[in-house]
């Protein structure tokens, strides 16, 4: 069983893959950011490290897929491969930090590994509001994360709504995470894992 997190920069994705990784003894799978060695390049001269940068992120998600349905285990996924599809590229394309060439290539490619890969059984969506992600960024104090603006995040925000209005690819659950807090409320997170649990097992 194959269980992804999506969501914005900030918006908890890292934290609520680990509590559900302990709590429904799932594999937890993390999202390739301190082994990635285009992050801090990207983030100072974006235009010039955008392509190989979504082309590394591609990459290493694409494998991480693979593994996840070879293994046959239960395992639950921090960021997939369609947010940098869907989200990340054309936002960067959009902005005129990656040119229409590479744009192409970087589509195409996503396009014959997407025709290889399954979608997850459950895909968990984590809507959160700018100011929620702005605390959550500063919060946790990623040195590359504060060039960020407000303005990147909120363009961001505006595709992962437009894309998960036309998410039909399995079951989807939306967690609003503006007043949830996880890590701090076990009644907050006992609501998250019972509406998964209703979500993968019919149980209302």
């Amino acid at each position: 069983m194959h269980v992804a997190i999506a969501g914005n920069i900030g918006a908890g994705k890292t934290t609520l893959t680990k509590l559900l990784s302990k709590h429904f003894k799932w594999e937890a799978h993390y999202e390739d950011v301190v082994d990635n060695p285009y992050l801090d390049d990207f983030y100072t001269q974006m235009e010039r490290w955008s392509f190989n940068l979504q082309i590394y992120f591609l990459n290493s998600r694409f494998r991480q897929v693979l593994q996840i349905r070879q293994s046959g285990k239960k395992i639950i996924q921090d960021r997939t491969i369609y947010e940098d599809a869907h989200i990340f590229a054309p936002n960067l394309h959009s902005m005129g930090l990656m040119t229409n060439r590479d744009f192409s290539n970087y589509t195409s490619l996503f396009e014959l590994m997407e025709s290889l890969v399954q979608a997850p059984d459950l895909l968990i969506y984590l809507r959160s509001s700018i100011p929620n992600l702005v605390n959550q960024i500063h919060k946790r104090g990623r040195e590359y994360e504060n060039s960020i603006s407000i303005d990147y995040l909120s363009r961001l925000n505006e595709r992962y709504e437009a894309w998960i209005q036309n998410y039909d690819k399995g079951k989807l659950l939306i967690v609003d995470v503006d007043h949830l807090n996880f890590v701090d409320s076990p009644e907050d997170l006992g609501s998250v894992i019972n509406r998964i649990d209703a979500e993968l097992h019919g149980l209302f």
